[in-house]
C-alpha cells in the first residue's frame, strides 16, 4: 500500500511540474566561429541527413547577418494537420542564425512552447509524437553546439493554450480573415502568383500544401523597408529571428493569419508595453501586406 501511495504522489508531482513549468519560445544551440553561410549549409545538411525536410530559408529584414531556415518532418506535419483549427501552423519550425562580433549564434523555436500555444487542448492528443520530434531535433542539432539553453522570455506551460499578452488582447482563436475565395484552388493560385511577383516587397520563404485536406501554409518574408521587418524587427529583438517568417494559412476557401498582437507577443513574451508601443502600427501593417497577397 505504501508503494502505491508513493507512486500516486510521484505521478501527481510530475504532472504538476509539467503543468506549471515555465517555457521559453527559443532554445540556443550555441555559438560558432564561422560565416553565416557556412553555418546555414551545415544546419540544412544535418537536418536533411536526419529525416527532416527543409522547406526554405531567407534573410529577415534583408540582412546578411540574419538567416532563418524553415523545416518540418512527416510525423509532425501529418499530426498537426489533423487538428482543424489551424493546426497546420504548428507543422513548421525554424532555426535562426544571428551573426555578431565574428560569431554566429544558432537557435530554434521551442516545439513544446509553440505546439502548446497553437494546438491548445489538442496538444495532449499527440504529445508523444511532439516529444519525440523535440528530442530528435535536439539530438540532430547537437553536432553544431551543446548549449541548449532556453531564452526569449517565459510563459507557464498551462497558460500557453490560452495565451494572450494583456487583458483585451487577442488570442489564437481570434484570427484575421484575409480573403474568402471561390475555391481552395483559386486561393492557392492567387497567393502563389502574388508571392511570385513579390507583391508589396514580400518573399515566399516556404510553402507547405496538403492537397487532400485543402490546406496550405505560406511563410512570408516582409521586406518592405517602411512597414515590414526592416522597420520593426530591430526594435523588438533580432535575437528572436526564428520567429519569422509570418504565415498565411489557407483552409478550404478561407485565408487567415494570426493577429499580430497575438503572434508577436507570443514570440516576444518578454516585451515591455513600452517596447510594444514602439511597433504599434506593425500588426496593422502586417495585416495589410498579407491581405494584399490574397487579392
Amino acid at each position: 500500500m505504501k508503494k502505491i501511495v508513493l507512486s500516486i504522489v510521484a505521478s501527481l508531482l510530475v504532472g504538476y511540474y509539467s503543468f506549471s513549468q515555465e517555457l521559453t519560445p527559443y532554445i540556443k544551440v550555441g555559438d560558432v566561429n564561422e560565416t553565416i553561410n557556412n553555418v546555414s549549409d551545415k544546419v540544412e545538411s544535418v537536418l536533411r541527413n536526419n529525416n527532416f525536410t527543409v522547406l526554405g530559408s531567407y534573410n529577415p529584414s534583408g540582412k546578411s547577418t540574419l538567416k532563418v531556415i524553415a523545416f518540418t518532418r512527416n510525423d509532425l506535419k501529418n499530426k498537426t494537420a489533423q487538428i482543424i483549427d489551424r493546426g497546420a501552423l504548428g507543422a513548421v519550425f525554424k532555426v535562426g542564425l544571428v551573426q555578431s562580433d565574428g560569431k554566429v549564434t544558432i537557435s530554434y523555436t521551442n516545439p513544446d512552447y509553440i505546439l502548446r500555444a497553437y494546438l491548445m487542448d489538442n496538444y495532449t492528443t499527440f504529445s508523444s509524437t511532439f516529444k519525440k520530434f523535440s528530442e530528435d531535433l535536439k539530438s540532430t542539432l547537437s553536432s553544431l553546439g551543446n548549449e541548449f539553453s532556453p531564452f526569449g522570455g517565459t510563459v507557464k506551460a498551462d497558460k500557453l493554450r490560452k495565451y494572450h499578452y494583456k487583458i483585451g488582447m487577442p488570442y489564437f482563436t481570434d484570427p484575421i480573415e484575409l480573403n474568402e475565395f471561390n475555391s481552395f484552388e483559386e486561393g492557392l493560385n492567387t497567393i502563389e502568383a502574388n508571392l511570385k511577383a513579390k507583391k508589396g516587397n514580400t518573399v515566399m520563404v516556404y510553402k507547405l500544401v496538403y492537397p487532400d485536406k485543402k490546406i496550405a501554409v505560406f511563410g512570408v518574408g516582409l521586406l518592405n523597408s517602411e512597414e515590414g521587418e526592416p522597420n520593426f524587427l530591430h526594435k523588438i529583438g533580432e535575437t528572436h529571428a526564428a520567429a519569422l517568417p509570418y504565415e498565411i494559412i489557407l483552409q478550404g476557401n478561407e485565408a487567415t493569419m494570426l493577429h499580430g498582437r497575438y503572434r508577436i507577443a507570443l514570440h516576444w513574451p518578454d516585451l515591455t508595453m513600452g517596447r510594444f508601443m514602439k511597433i504599434m502600427s506593425t500588426p496593422g501593417n502586417i495585416k495589410d501586406a498579407l491581405k494584399a497577397l490574397c487579392k
